[in-house]
């Protein structure tokens, strides 16, 4: 059984994005393989970009958020991280299917990879699970990375939204609701 070629195939699934005309491979392993997460298509009709706007898309997974935003920030530039190789190696391939040249991946953990450097928006769709200290963490390394007048744009479980709302007042000293569904919750910290 172990041996049957069915088992040891590589399974990849083609999606097209249809508000955006996005073409995206993905794969097991990788967050929401088969569908864009009601999460991230949450964030991505309320996001607010210029076109000039540099650009952060932290824990890329296959690259959605990301490259939505190249797109919309076409004479900026979008940098996707994330910690999965094998997640920023399918975002490289998506920004390669879809050539889409002002957008790079890096595999960081985190900030931690991320060269010196200042974007305008950092989104990320937070994972449930990483524990307070690292949501913190989150916090205090976008304020650091963001110009003035700088955005972090996230999309939580619901459930977070009182967490992430004293923890942007703390760090940000600002925390705008934008969006509440009956899962998902998008808001923002503006730096100062």
């Amino acid at each position: 059984m172990l041996n049957d070629p069915q088992y040891n195939r590589k399974i990849r699934q083609d999606l097209t994005i249809e508000h955006d005309g996005l073409r995206l491979q993905t794969t097991w392993g990788l967050f929401s393989p088969r569908a864009v997460d009601d999460g991230s298509r949450l964030l991505l009709d309320y996001l607010e970009l210029d076109s000039g706007n540099d650009c952060l898309d932290l824990g890329c997974g296959y690259g959605i958020l990301g490259l939505h935003m190249a797109r919309r920030a076409c004479d900026g530039h979008t940098l996707m991280v994330d910690k999965d190789f094998v997640a920023v190696d399918y975002a490289e391939k998506n920004r390669l299917i879809n050539k889409i040249d002002n957008a790079s991946c890096l595999l960081s953990n985190g900030f931690d990879q991320i060269p010196a450097q200042q974007f305008d928006v950092i989104v990320s769709n937070i994972p449930a699970k990483v524990g307070k200290e690292m949501l913190y963490i989150y916090l205090f390394d976008a304020l650091k990375y963001l110009r003035p007048g700088g955005s972090f744009y996230i999309v939580t479980i619901t459930g977070l939204r009182q967490f992430f709302k004293r923890g942007f007042n703390e760090v940000f000293g600002n925390y705008e609701k934008i969006k509440q569904g009956k899962s998902y919750t998008v808001a923002r910290g503006i730096k100062p």
